[in-house]
């Protein structure tokens, strides 16, 4: 992109600017959770709509001037529509967890009980953690993965739900790689009478895709983020039944936030129209692809992979075995220029701000165009690196080495 107006008017910032760009362009991505966008969906965000209030919806706003953006929004919700089979989309939410939130809010009175993963057996914080406004404002009870086979345990689910009899059960998580049964989630929640809500923040772009189960026509409301497999903009939406579509809506606006930000509602768009391509499809298939060579190498150099593989874009490493903790392989590897997140396992005797694993995703790497020969090879340099951790000499010619590779394959928008 021009920066030649910022390079003039700030520096400082402009140099920082130039400093990631190189960090990227250098550097290795294998966090589960960050992805590039494209140059059409950079340039959307930086447009003249981020100079517009937007309070309300189209055709329905409490500003005037909206015409345009009224249209903007209504490409963007018609295209998230077509992606995910949805029946009412609310493109407006700022973030994942404001979203989380506006479910909640739009469902749920203070008190009420909550069925969801435990974060460490691989939920997210807005699923209900006590240090969470989650956590602090309804009652969540919490279902766990199954010890040998770190999959979603569905009788524990089912019998839990029968106990406690939750008024909301929540599926889709941040450290879980496998298919979810949205299904059986839904004929549970119908027996007790529950809500279902789906946080597909991490998988929608491989649900959009077709590469992994939709649950927007099964579940009453879904959640995603717009980054992450998605590859747009840093955002959200929530997608819901048409009968619950006034409530949901009321809950965003006005019940948690304002006006919204229409040059991010732009680049959803833009985003939402390039995951309606045939190559989409291609990438989120490789994305996988990648994810299960990645975790087979890693397997064989070994390394404990939780549920022993993966249906999507991501693994949870289990390094208890290999003499690491999270957070010291978390550093090591950024030494090296690979940069990945610590992650929880089941029952992780460690405390979450450095627990016993590392959660690894291939998004990024597969925006680039990488695939399973660079997979093997990433696999050995995590091997390396990790094993090597005090020889500065070796860590540098990983370093190099991941590198040169990265230079091979260029960000597509830088």
């Amino acid at each position: 992109m021009d920066y030649s107006n910022l390079k003039a008017q700030d520096k400082e910032i402009f140099s920082n600017i130039e400093k990631e760009v190189k960090r990227q362009t250098e550097e290795m991505e294998l966090i589960a959770s960050e992805n590039y966008v494209s140059k059409a969906v950079l340039e959307a965000m930086a447009t003249v709509l981020t100079n517009k209030y937007s309070e309300g919806y189209p055709g329905k706003r409490y500003y005037g001037g909206n015409h345009v953006i009224d249209d903007v929004e209504t490409i963007a919700i018609e295209r998230a529509k077509k992606l995910f089979q949805a029946e009412h989309v609310n493109v407006q939410p700022l973030s994942g967890s404001p979203a989380n939130a506006a479910v909640y809010f739009a469902f749920l009175k203070p008190g009420d009980k909550v069925l969801g993963l435990k974060l460490d057996h691989g939920g997210h914080l807005s699923h209900g953690h006590p240090v969470n406004f989650s956590g602090l404002l309804y009652n969540f009870v919490q279902y766990e993965v199954n010890n040998e086979t770190g999959r979603v345990d569905m009788e524990m689910v089912e019998r839990i739900a029968k106990k406690e009899k939750p008024k909301m059960i929540v599926a889709g998580y941040s450290a879980y790689s496998r298919e979810i049964e949205w299904q059986r989630f839904k004929e549970i929640a119908d027996k007790v009478g529950a809500i279902t809500f789906a946080d597909i923040a991490h998988t929608a772009g491989l649900i959009a895709a077709g590469e992994m189960d939709n649950p927007t026509p099964i579940f009453d409301v879904v959640s995603t983020t717009t980054h992450k497999t998605l590859r747009g903009p840093r955002g959200a939406m929530i997608m819901c039944k048409e009968e619950h579509a006034k409530k949901i809506d009321k809950s965003v606006f006005p019940g948690m936030q304002g006006g919204p930000h229409d040059h991010i509602t732009a680049a959803k768009a833009v985003a939402f129209g390039e995951a309606l391509r045939p190559e989409f499809k291609i990438y989120a298939k490789q994305v996988i692809k990648n994810c299960q060579i990645l975790s087979d190498e890693l397997s064989n150099l070994g390394y404990r992979i939780i549920s022993n593989g993966t249906d999507n874009h991501l693994i949870v490493v289990d390094l208890n075995g290999n003499g690491f903790v999270g957070k010291d392989a978390e550093q090591v590897l950024e030494r090296v220029g690979i940069s990945i997140s610590r992650s929880t396992i089941p029952n992780d005797p460690n405390p979450p701000y450095n627990p016993s694993g590392i959660r690894v995703g291939t998004p990024a790497v597969t925006t680039r165009g990488m695939k399973e020969a660079e997979m093997e090879q990433i696999a050995i340099w995590i091997d390396n690196a990790l094993k090597n951790k005090d020889d500065q000499n070796k860590l540098k010619i990983i370093k190099d080495e991941v590198k040169a590779m990265c230079l091979d394959f260029p960000i597509p928008s830088i």
